[in-house]
């Protein structure tokens, strides 16, 4: 049986196709990556938050400080080096992230759930995602949940502004903001500024109706959206005993 893991990160995966660098979070995106880099982007070169570039680990790290990213890594820099040159410098394509919240604009809520003063869950908060956000090309989110708790009309806070709200502000963004989304559904995309993240593409046995129902806002729908090819049986087996064997990640 597949699993929504294995499902996200292969989906995921085909979307990193033609890119060449990548800044990937831990747990699916580094799924995501790590899948990629086997199969249709070989020349990927992977960056984690820890200053790591060009990571060849033996097995999944577990943080992204885990020793195991290290070793036989193109480089390891230092995190101004990191977000000063390699980040702000303009030299990642894709930034790969995950949120508890988003919003139709794209923007992201990895801090609380609730009140800021008095929340009903404090969440970890965003690390290095503002600085993601402001300087990849594009970025792209994996959701495990696609339901109106996490695709709401309005964040309870904003931690990771995309660059609309940069230009309301007066500021010219970098990169394009979030350009898709990879769900339990579907997947959601945009161009860029101005435009309204809308379902481009359904997983087999989802609807438009469902994915409407599960989008707390009125969810705009391309004229062709497509059907997800379902994972292959090479897909899931480089994941299952290449990429994550272990399952650190896979559930």
């Amino acid at each position: 049986m597949t699993t929504s893991s294995e499902i996200l990160s292969v989906v995921a995966s085909r979307e990193l196709a033609g890119k060449r660098t990548v800044f990937a979070g831990i747990g699916l995106p580094t799924l995501a990556a790590s899948l990629a880099h086997l199969t249709v982007a070989p020349d990927l070169e992977i960056v984690y938050e820890s200053g790591v570039c060009g990571a060849h680990p033996s097995h999944l790290p577990e943080t992204i400080a885990d020793a195991v990213l290290i070793t036989g890594a193109e480089a390891v820099l230092s995190m101004p080096a990191l977000f000063g040159y390699v980040l702000q410098g303009g030299h990642i394509d894709v930034g790969f992230l995950g949120a508890a919240q988003i919003d139709r604009w794209g923007n992201l809520n990895s801090s609380v759930i609730g009140d800021w003063q008095s929340p009903k869950v404090r969440l970890p908060g965003p690390g290095g995602a503002m600085e993601v956000m402001a300087n990849s090309r594009e970025v792209f989110v994996v959701m495990r949940r696609h339901d109106p708790r996490s695709f709401v009309d309005e964040l309870d806070f904003c931690t990771s502004p995309g660059p609309d709200r940069a230009l309301a502000d007066g500021v010219t963004p970098f990169g394009l903001g979030v350009t898709k989304v990879i769900t339990e559904l579907g997947i959601l995309a945009r161009g860029g500024p101005g435009e309204e993240l809308r379902l481009v593409a359904l997983h087999p046995g989802a609807t438009v109706e469902q994915a409407r129902a599960a989008t707390g806002w009125p969810l705009k729908v391309a004229d062709d959206v497509t059907v997800i090819a379902p994972p292959s049986e090479a897909e899931l087996r480089l994941l299952r005993e290449d990429v994550d064997p272990e399952r650190v990640y896979l559930r």
